[in-house]
């Protein structure tokens, strides 16, 4: 689980604009995946995924019947990508320093050209702006080098969480990239219902399961700083009151989250240990307080391992 390498470092109060204007740029994306995907429980199909190009939808049903369209934000290019499956491709720029909702009005013509009617909500969702997406004049600071930063950070953030639910037996979601929040995070199930800790439309939806979330975020409004968290569904009064390892790792009580801070697994020799361990007795932790069934605590940890 070791790191040949230092993980870069993020502050959100230093790059707070150019992660806006990213984070909005995601949320085009989004939006096209809510607009065209078929549904799936806990607003998976909505989901966004990081690959080694950066963010990108999955393959989506063009409008017109002719195949599958993919968006993606290639942040080592520094360009959307609007593909169809029979291989055509428009490339929109991200940089230097373009606003939101020029590149949001070109991406969505591309899709139209090559896949038929796409209409989305140009409405943000979950952030504190209003302006919609293809309007957004506001959001136009892109500095390549901070992306490139944050992509790496992530990059660390998403191996970490992948392979932590890979030996899972439970229902799992893949890694997912969640243009709403901003964060990466994987869903571990335990199969029992649950009701939602309220009536809106993303949390009875995303949350009528009894689960464990595990994420990263590169900080936000709230707290400014990358972070792992972890938080589980419903939650017992004692869910917050355990010291869970490595020694950093602390309880939020204003977030309802179990935090390790960024700055903390970069001093770690040993980064991506750290945040395995952290996830790892986090989701454990979870299970015991929840009282989920032994066996499925049990296979995260590889029991029984997996048939090779």
């Amino acid at each position: 689980m070791g790191s040949a390498h230092t993980w870069p470092e993020l502050s959100y109060e230093r790059w707070s604009a150019t992660c806006d204007t990213l984070h909005a740029h995601t949320q085009v994306l989004g939006k096209l995946a809510v607009a065209l995907a078929p549904p799936e429980p806990q607003l998976q199909h909505a989901a966004l995924r990081l690959t080694a190009r950066g963010w990108e939808t999955a393959p989506l049903p063009a409008p017109d019947g002719s195949g599958a369209l993919g968006v993606t934000l290639d942040l080592r290019a520094h360009e959307a990508v609007v593909e169809h499956s029979d291989g055509l491709a428009r490339r929109i720029a991200l940089a230097p320093d373009r606003p939101v909702g020029a590149v949001a009005r070109e991406v969505l013509h591309a899709a139209r050209e090559l896949a038929g009617d796409v209409r989305i909500d140009p409405t943000p969702q979950e952030v504190s702006w209003t302006v919609p997406l293809d309007e957004d004049d506001q959001h136009a600071t892109y500095d390549r080098a901070q992306v490139e930063s944050y992509f790496a950070a992530a990059t660390e953030a998403a191996l970490v969480l992948a392979a932590f639910r890979a030996p899972y037996r439970g229902r799992s979601t893949p890694v997912n990239a969640w243009w709403g929040s901003f964060d990466l995070a994987v869903n571990l199930f335990s199969g029992a219902s649950a009701d939602p800790p309220a009536s809106d439309f993303i949390t009875r939806n995303a949350m009528d399961s009894q689960e464990v979330a595990v994420g990263w975020w590169p900080g936000d409004e709230r707290y400014g700083s990358a972070a792992f968290y972890a938080y589980a569904h419903p939650a017992t009064p004692q869910f917050g009151e355990a010291d869970l390892p490595p020694a950093a790792a602390h309880w939020d009580a204003e977030l309802g989250e179990y935090i390790l801070d960024w700055n903390d697994i970069r001093a770690d020799p040993e980064p991506r240990a750290a945040a395995h361990e952290f996830v790892f007795s986090a989701f454990q932790h979870a299970c015991r307080t929840c009282s989920w069934d032994p066996d499925l605590a049990a296979s995260a940890a590889g029991q029984p391992a997996p048939i090779v």
